[in-house]
């Protein structure tokens, strides 16, 4: 398969913000029981765990640019680094600013 019509810094991007979305939205259906998405995300931020919990949904970024890295798709991968920078520079401003 021509996996090279998707080696664009923009699928990158995409993939590694909708990864970490997705892994928070499957974190949220198996440990909320039956709060709401209001309901959850106040816990977690009366907890303090908010930069744990975004780190953990960011993690899985490392496994789509090791597989970018691996179809040699390295604009693809350049994207999903770029987006991992952003969310670490998020998790920094949650963490140290707020």
């Amino acid at each position: 398969m021509n996996y090279f019509k998707f080696d664009r810094v923009s699928v990158g991007v995409i993939t590694g913000f909708l990864l970490p979305l997705i892994v928070g939205l499957v974190i949220f259906v198996f440990s909320a029981g039956n709060m709401s998405v209001r309901d959850f995300l106040l816990r977690i931020a009366e907890t303090k765990v908010i930069t744990h919990s975004i780190s953990i949904c960011v993690f899985p970024n490392v496994l789509i640019f090791l597989g970018f890295n691996w179809l040699d798709m390295l604009k693809a991968t350049r994207g999903v680094l770029a987006i991992t920078i952003v969310w670490a520079i998020i998790v920094f401003g949650v963490k140290f600013l707020a």
